[in-house]
Formats: structure tokens, C-alpha cells, sequence
């Protein structure tokens, strides 16, 4: 049995998985985290956009959010996490995804007959545009606001593997 960190963790990534696949995307992970990527997750073949475009995602989880003035507030990214998402430089563009959890696993889904509910809610965001700490810091946190409006689901996650983010 997993820890409840470790459980709550393996929940969110798989939220994410099962939205790849209704979005019709394929995704895959590295065999060691070493730069802080938990899931690539890409458009397979010939598109408008390029060949087989791909963002990769680090996936964090909350189960008691903070909501302020419209956004979800994330406080838990170190420096070092927030560095391997910030800034321009990346040759595939990289995204927060950060899943609303409930509480206690027993909540984590349901199935009845004709549906499966996953609950609570994801959402995403793009740190390109912020400044990147000067120090890999792995003490100090800080908090991101992710607009309600950047609600991930399947539609969502195609735009931004497409790169045209609604």
C-alpha cells in the first residue's frame, strides 16, 4: 500500500494520463526525473503545428487548495522546481499542472454503471514568461497563482500540445 503523499502523487499523474488519452495523445516518462519533467505528453504524426508537437509537464497535487481572487493559489513549488519550469529556454515548451485532489483516497474516484468519476479538478499554467531564481534552492517555496480559467481538461490539453492554448 502507498503512502498517502506517494498515493495522492501516483493519483495526479494518472489524472493526467487518463485526459491524454481522451484527447487522443500519447504520453511517456523518462526512466530517471533528472530535470524535474513527470510526464511528456505529445500528438503522435503529421500536424498543422510541426511533427508529433509534445509539452512536458510536472504534475503537482493539492488536496486542501487555497482560492484567491480568481486563482488557485499553489504554494509548494522549491526554487529548483520552479526554475525547471520558468523561462523561454526550453525546446518543448514545459507546464505546472496542478491536480485538486480530495482529501482521502477512498474519494478519488467512483464508478457506476456508464460512468468513472475522477474527482476533483486540474489545472495548468505556463511559467515562460517569469524570471528564473538565481539559486536551485531546494528550501525555499514559493507560490503560484493559476487562473480558474486554466481548467485542464481534454480539449485543453490538445490545444496546448498543439500550441494553440484557448
Amino acid at each position: 500500500m502507498l503512502d498517502p503523499n506517494n498515493h495522492q502523487g501516483a493519483f495526479g499523474e494518472d489524472y493526467v494520463r487518463v485526459l491524454a488519452s481522451a484527447a487522443g495523445l500519447v504520453w511517456s516518462t523518462d526512466s530517471v526525473d533528472v530535470d524535474g519533467v513527470d510526464l511528456t505528453i505529445k500528438k503522435p504524426g503529421k500536424t498543422p503545428y510541426g511533427f508529433s508537437p509534445q509539452i512536458s509537464v510536472q504534475v503537482k497535487t493539492v488536496s486542501r487548495p487555497r482560492f484567491q481572487r480568481g486563482h488557485l493559489v499553489f504554494p509548494g513549488l522549491t526554487h529548483k522546481q520552479f526554475n525547471q519550469l520558468a523561462g523561454p529556454h526550453f525546446a518543448t515548451p514545459r507546464y505546472l499542472f496542478a491536480i485538486h485532489v480530495p482529501r482521502t483516497a477512498d474519494h478519488f474516484a467512483d464508478a457506476v454503471t456508464g460512468a468513472m468519476t475522477l474527482r476533483h479538478c486540474g489545472y495548468f499554467l505556463s511559467l515562460r514568461d517569469r524570471t528564473r531564481f538565481a539559486v536551485d534552492d531546494t528550501k525555499h517555496t514559493v507560490a503560484v497563482h493559476i487562473p480558474l480559467g486554466n481548467i485542464l481538461d481534454a480539449e485543453a490539453l490538445h490545444a496546448l500540445v498543439a500550441g494553440t492554448p484557448r
